[in-house]
């Protein structure tokens, strides 16, 4: 069997978030929190699984170098006024990190929505800690980013399961 080639976006994104402290396992870990409910013998393998079919997406992609640079420039405070200080204290108002979060929650179709809705409101596992404003760390976009994408993965294994039905 041929093994994938990885991109160099594929890549650099998959780099960036574990650099930021986010891992597969981490954005799995939510994945099971949205669909353990519906799935009796779900495991990790699984929700993993579905987290990596997602980032070989090139918008999901696009997403996470495109947040995550922001953060990073926010940290440096190299952004210009007004948006370093909106991005640096995540105003509440503002709203393109969601809405960059929204392009990834597409990808597989309208339960996406939900999913993310609920898992951003609740805000487990990795995302309590991307929320933590005490770290100093700036992750205005990445949190919401992990959400989506843990949403969108969530949504495929719902698509794949309801396929198997």
């Amino acid at each position: 069997m041929k093994k994938k080639t990885i991109s160099p976006i594929e890549q650099k994104a998959k780099d960036w978030l574990y650099e930021r402290g986010v891992t597969i396992k981490d954005i799995g870990e939510l994945v099971y929190y949205l669909q353990s409910p519906y799935h009796d013998e779900l495991k990790m393998e699984d929700c993993e699984y579905h987290v990596e079919k997602v980032l070989e997406k090139r918008e999901v992609q696009n997403a996470i170098i495109t947040g995550i640079q922001l953060d990073i420039l926010a940290e440096q405070n190299k952004l210009e006024e007004p948006l370093q200080e909106i991005i640096a204290k995540d105003e509440s108002l503002y709203g393109v990190d969601e809405i960059i979060a929204l392009s990834i929650i597409n990808v597989y179709g309208s339960i996406g929505f939900t999913n993310y809705g609920y898992i951003d409101k609740q805000k487990p596992g990795i995302l309590k800690k991307l929320n933590d404003k005490s770290s100093g760390e700036c992750h205005t976009f990445l949190d919401d980013i992990v959400g989506a994408i843990a949403a969108a993965a969530s949504s495929r294994l719902a698509h794949s399961a309801e396929d198997v039905e």
